[in-house]
């Protein structure tokens, strides 16, 4: 069943061509005022980040089939994209008229709101505006014959590594965020505070990066093809290719960041297109039991950190697990790490 409606909207877009959907046929800026209830056949727009496809696929087939009951056999249409979380916003503030935004990380969500786009909090959402967490965890080959542990069986001489573009992935930002706290935190032998030890283990990971590809779900099908001995991503990118049947194998190295995925509806689209009501309730969906579910069956933990960290379900238990906040949050990661003097941009450039 559908939850009643409020307002629930948090952004994040995916990738497709730059289509413009207008829903309402009008396509005027102040929407709302122009809207006459809902099209005969409402088009929800949604754009997210590469990994989630196969959970998605499932709840958006629940949620049309729910308001196909409760609203007269009214059928809605989604047009889905997935791609690389920061390309996807980039791609919404650059005209894409996504309604619904699932993406990888808060900052790509920010990003959109900064354009104007998104003009509620979408901080104030059920859950902060998060529906889905993870882990970082390392892909390796089966058996582990590396016998890799944790960060700094990365930085080894000769170890070939994967892991995507910080430019346009947002997994890729919470990968290196995960190495570079672990570090401060007296992981992966760099003793507890040390910035300069902290600094060189992510040098020394980054060093034997084989490739960077443009998203998560692209740096694990390399992997698969065969290339690198290990892949650094999401706990279920790994759940997701086992149960697919494939042999990737997952190294939980003993810290790691907490993954917060965040949804928001993009309030200029929706109103343009005269769909907000169908994407606050598809939202608002998403935090309901039956899809939480759903997204624990395909690989996803709790929102809750505590919950999160203790593991259950076939999720192990994770020693030390932190979020963002524990380094003062995304504003200064990324000026430390991803900025133009960041740590890591000065070590991808040689």
């Amino acid at each position: 069943m559908l939850p009643h409606l409020r307002s629930s909207r948090w952004v994040a877009l995916a990738a497709i061509p730059l289509l413009a959907l207008a829903a309402c046929g009008g396509g005027s800026a102040n929407a709302a005022a122009d809207c006459n209830g809902l099209p005969e056949q409402p088009t929800i727009s949604f754009a997210a980040y590469s990994t989630p496809r196969e959970a998605y696929g499932k709840i958006i087939s629940a949620f049309k089939s729910d308001w196909k009951d409760e609203h007269d056999g009214q059928e809605v249409i989604f047009q889905e994209s997935y791609d690389a979380s920061t390309l996807q916003a980039s791609r919404v503030v650059n005209g894409y008229e996504a309604d619904i935004v699932a993406l990888s990380l808060g900052p790509d969500v920010d990003e959109i709101a900064d354009a104007g786009l998104i003009t509620h909090d979408w901080t104030q959402e059920a859950d902060g505006g998060m529906v889905t967490t993870s882990v970082v965890v390392f892909d390796v080959r089966p058996g582990n014959p590396l016998r890799i542990e944790d960060w700094d069986d990365l930085a080894k001489s000769g170890v070939e590594v994967l892991t995507p573009d910080p430019a346009s992935s947002g997994g890729a930002r919470w990968n290196l965020v995960s190495g570079w706290g672990a570090a401060l935190r007296g992981h992966a032998g760099v003793t507890e505070g040390d910035e300069a030890g902290a600094t060189a283990l992510l040098q020394g990971v980054l060093g034997n990066v084989l490739a960077y590809d443009s998203s998560a779900r692209k740096s694990i099908q390399n992997f698969e093809d065969g290339n690198g001995d290990v892949a650094i991503t999401y706990e279920n990118e790994v759940l997701t290719a086992q149960s697919a049947g494939k042999e990737d194998e997952a190294v939980y190295p003993p810290s790691s960041v907490l993954i917060e995925n965040p949804v928001a509806v993009v309030d200029a689209n929706v109103d343009k297109h005269c769909v907000r009501e169908v994407a606050e309730a598809f939202v608002e969906f998403l935090h309901t039991d039956e899809v939480k579910e759903i997204f624990t069956d395909a690989g996803y933990r709790s929102t809750d950190l505590e919950t999160a960290k203790a593991g259950g379900d076939g999720f192990p238990a994770i020693e030390d697990l932190w979020d963002v906040d524990e380094f003062g949050g995304w504003d200064a990661l990324n000026e430390k790490l991803f900025s133009d003097s960041g740590i890591v941009t000065q070590a991808q450039a040689g």
